[in-house]
């Protein structure tokens, strides 16, 4: 019996302590929505944090003119396919190395708070998640700020806001994740990208300037 006693006590303190940053598993496959005010899509990504790569295929609308577009970005190759099925040409573009964040709370981050997400009255009716603040220093001199929630256990993302001076608020939601990558062929571009021309003179892609390429 004292046993038993003590095996709860020690259970109960492991979920009292407060929660700590985290880092996602690196390789993650799912969908999200992105929105701001000028953004509204849907996408199912392939998250590879090993290799730095990330697949976007998305549709939505963008300045209210609708589109479906697939993105493949190469952080350590330093590129970005813009990939058009339907005509089979694709855009290469300069992407910055640095760029790739691997999905997690970083250690400065401050936490605002844990909560269950759902209902706490029964099994499985509840999500058990904690949302953190944080700033990232821009090299003009400005702040980035981000707001996200992730899950207590396993560090799944559920949502992220985040604000640049570019930008504005763009709010990211999470879902429908699984832990792993289905096909890997989805970091490979596809035979028809092999002729596309790099423009190394053209400013560095990032995730938002996707959008310029749509027509």
């Amino acid at each position: 019996m004292r046993t038993f006693v003590l095996l709860m006590c020690l259970a109960v303190g492991c979920l009292a302590q407060a929660p700590h940053p985290c880092r996602s598993p690196p390789l993650l496959t799912g969908a999200m929505s992105v929105a701001n005010e000028k953004v509204n899509a849907y996408a199912k990504y392939d998250y590879d944090a090993l290799g730095e790569r990330i697949r976007f295929k998305e549709m939505g609308s963008y300045e209210n003119k609708t589109f479906g577009l697939d993105a493949l970005l190469l952080f350590r190759e330093g590129v970005m396919y813009t990939i058009n099925h339907k005509n089979r040409t694709c855009k290469k573009e300069r992407l910055n190395k640095e760029d790739f964040h691997p999905m997690e709370i970083p250690a400065d981050a401050a936490l605002l708070g844990q909560v269950i997400l759902g209902s706490s009255s029964g099994p499985g009716q509840g999500l058990l998640v904690n949302t953190w603040y944080g700033e990232r220093a821009t090299p003009t001199g400005g702040k980035d700020k981000w707001l996200s929630t992730f899950t207590e256990f396993g560090c799944i993302p559920v949502s992220t806001t985040y604000y640049t001076d570019k930008t504005g608020w763009v709010l990211t939601t999470f879902f429908n994740i699984v832990v792993g990558i289905d096909d890997p062929q989805q970091f490979f571009p596809p035979k028809f990208c092999q002729g596309a021309k790099l423009d190394a003179t053209a400013d560095a892609a990032n995730f938002y300037s996707i959008f310029k390429n749509i027509n």
